[in-house]
């Protein structure tokens, strides 16, 4: 295989690398051309980071390709991976645009000597250091790499030429965003002084007595609220009421899943199909002839997990059991065979890929690693320079402690069937394996079953029922008003739940409790505020929907504030009506008197940094640690988060605290800050940062 070849296969593991590396949140992923979502190559802008425009075609190349990196990583294909996938791309490349920017202005860039050094030396990439190694010592050999990189710019076709530009460029980009990071970190200092201080006011005792009256002892009813406070509490707080564009609705459900008459005419349907099963002289040929899934290899007892599961371990080979009903479907079982096995096996194999070359060359190369090992040469060796897969090829090509069923069929069969120390050649679809096992462990029965299904689904009369039913209440349903009105009137007698959705961006591809459905989200922002939308299927169900709220970018509304604003303000109201039923403040004892015989309360040895036995409250932690009020009342109510609160500081004195050394707290410290610069989510990360103060749009709906 070519280096251009190589470069290309492995691209994306560099770009895993990045994931982990890049810390700045600059992630830089794949240039590789591929097929595009959209149709025809019209460019079109869908967004834009303080003036630079983020053009579609190329962006919704690094979308597909953090598809392609969220599967590899175990993520199931489905509306949540495309959903996670864009958000991804998307912020990485609002990431790269701002740092760019950056860079620039600071001159940081990465020299010819040091890019040379990054790709040829000691910490050259993995990648070419695997493939670029000298046949005898099996030491990486940089000029080596150099030549053929040098070749293939030289060259190679134009595509060739930019994905190794492309390649190169990552690398360099990496490097930049190190050198970024390091600029904030090696600023982070933490003066002995400080540390000093809050050793200090750590040691710190005090003893307290107080007087409290909780807010919750004052009606809700004796304060009123108006929109102009919550108006004027959010113009002097803006930065804590910023709100993306989303919408909000309520939603009422339409069931159309399988009716019991839909269940009993799958039943009969697979019990038509029964005899045929039974008698099947070719039970791998059956099953996909009716395009069901057929593992052809054995299975510990152990590892079976299914209500049935007695039941077919009973069953002589050839034998069937059901139809029985597993979730959504009904199945019928044959028991293929019934073996003694192992619960666990340790293996170590070679793969040969038939991917790029022939089943005949791929048979003979391997054949001749089976011998050269039987001669003698290291197992190891041969697997780091021959093997094809990722998975083992760093670990010699072992596999430990490997359950039945997680291996294609042939190469399980092989492990779990053979005894320990038992080596050779095993044909699966991926190209041909040597394989070597190493020990096993346990043992029981395992059973090879094949399993005959039919899925339950709606009929279409059962659909048109639940459709009709959802179009009749859509149609009488123009607006929130009658939606309600109609909804009380005709569903809530018959145990329909109306459900609420909030949150919904221009984006999301799903919505919360309703399901996955990109056309629904778009049917949703076409709409205007208190518009009922039609039907839209989802899953098994027709939902009907109204718009509820329409929130735009910017500012929260004082509708949507008053939520949380409004427990802030009720709350300084009644500290006022509390503070001035106290009065004056001369004594504890008149305070509590003042309030209708309160308790006089006391805590003693209480700490600045610990906390109070009824929660958290700051201003009265102040007031008792401060030296001003030893040995009084402290002249004014105090305004808690809980209630207001007259307190008397009895004493204030200090023990030893054992905190740790100035030293090793300075770089404790340290080692956080940094740990917080580092992390992309971070508020103080330089990019969150970049990114508070950016003019960003996003136009990713008119596309996605």
């Amino acid at each position: 295989m070519s280096i251009i070849q190589d470069i290309r296969d492995k691209y994306a593991k560099l770009t895993v690398v990045l994931v982990a590396l890049a810390l700045l949140g600059f992630i830089l992923t794949d240039y590789f051309s591929g097929k595009s979502r959209a149709s025809g190559n019209v460019a079109i802008t869908i967004g834009s980071v303080n003036g630079n425009t983020i053009g579609f075609e190329e962006f919704n190349q690094k979308v597909i390709q953090a598809e392609e990196n969220l599967k590899t990583q175990g993520y199931s294909q489905g509306a949540a991976l495309t959903q996670q996938a864009l958000e991804q791309a998307w912020n990485q490349e609002i990431g790269q645009l701002l740092l760019k920017e950056e860079l620039k202005a600071l001159g940081v860039s990465v020299g010819k000597k040091e890019l040379a050094d990054l790709l040829y030396g000691p910490g050259a990439p993995q990648d070419l250091q695997n493939q670029f190694k000298d046949p005898q010592t099996g030491v990486f050999n940089p000029a080596l790499a150099k030549q053929n990189i040098d070749q293939a710019l030289k060259s190679g076709t134009p595509e060739q030429k930019t994905n190794i530009v492309n390649y190169i460029d990552a690398l360099a980009n990496m490097r930049m965003a190190d050198k970024y990071l390091t600029l904030f970190s090696n600023s982070i200092n933490f003066p002995r002084w400080i540390i000093e201080k809050q050793n200090a006011e750590n040691s710190q005792l005090a003893r307290l007595s107080f007087v409290r009256e909780l807010y919750t002892s004052v009606p809700d009813s004796a304060v009123k609220i108006s929109n102009e406070e919550i108006k004027d509490y959010i113009n002097k707080n803006k930065t804590q009421f910023k709100q993306q564009e989303s919408r909000t609705i309520q939603y009422v459900v339409f069931g159309a899943s399988p009716s019991a008459a839909d269940s009993a005419a799958a039943l009969s349907s697979l019990n038509n199909q029964k005899e045929r099963f039974a008698s099947s002289d070719n039970v791998e040929r059956f099953l996909a002839g009716e395009g069901a899934p057929y593992y052809n290899g054995y299975i510990n007892g152990k590892s079976i997990q299914q209500a049935v599961k007695d039941s077919l371990f009973g069953l002589a080979p050839g034998a069937t059991f059901g139809p029985y009903l597993e979730a959504d479907r009904f199945l019928i079982a044959r028991m293929v065979g019934v073996t003694r096995m192992p619960d666990t096996v340790s293996i170590r194999h070679i793969l040969i890929s038939t991917q790029n070359r022939d089943s005949a060359t791929a048979y003979n190369l391997c054949d001749s690693l089976q011998k050269a090992i039987a001669g003698g040469t290291s197992f190891d060796s041969l697997t780091a320079k021959f093997s094809d897969d990722p998975g083992s090829k760093n670990t010699g090509g072992k596999y430990e402690n490997v359950s039945s069923g997680q291996m294609v069929a042939p190469f399980n069969d092989f492990i779990f069937l053979k005894s320990t120390g038992a080596k050779g050649i095993v044909k699966t679809d991926f190209g041909f394996h040597y394989i070597e096992i190493l020990s096993q462990k346990g043992g029981g029965s395992g059973y090879k079953i094949a399993y005959l299904p039919q899925e339950i689904v709606a009929s279409q009369e059962t659909d048109n029922l639940a459709l009709n039913k959802a179009n009749e209440f859509a149609g009488d349903s123009k607006d929130l008003k009658s939606f309600n009105a109609n909804y009380e009137k005709k569903l809530k007698t018959q145990g329909v739940v109306k459900s609420v959705a909030t949150d919904i961006s221009p984006i999301s591809y799903e919505v919360r409790g309703v399901g996955a459905s990109r056309s629904f989200v778009r049917a949703i922002y076409e709409a205007e505020m208190g518009d009922v939308l039609k039907p839209e299927r989802i899953d098994n169900n027709y939902i009907v929907a109204v718009v509820t709220e329409a929130n735009k970018e910017g500012t929260t509304s004082v509708e949507t504030a008053r939520l949380t604003v409004d427990p802030v303000l009720r709350n300084k109201k009644k500290a006022e009506l509390l503070s001035k039923k106290i009065g004056t403040i001369t004594t504890l004892e008149a305070a509590a008197s003042a309030l209708g015989g309160k308790q006089i309360e006391t805590i003693d040895s209480i700490r600045f940094a610990g906390s109070f036995s009824f929660g958290y409250e700051p201003r009265v932690a102040g007031a008792a640690f401060n030296m001003a009020n030893k040995g009084k009342v402290v002249s004014a109510a105090i305004e808690g988060l809980s209630g207001v609160f007259v307190v008397r500081v009895d004493n204030i004195g200090s023990t030893p605290v054992l905190d740790g050394d100035v030293v090793s707290l300075r770089e404790s410290r340290y080692q956080q800050a940094k740990q917080a610069y580092a992390n992309q989510y971070s508020p103080n990360n330089p990019v969150s940062i970049l990114r508070s103060a950016a003019t960003i749009k996003d136009r990713r709906q008119e596309r996605y």
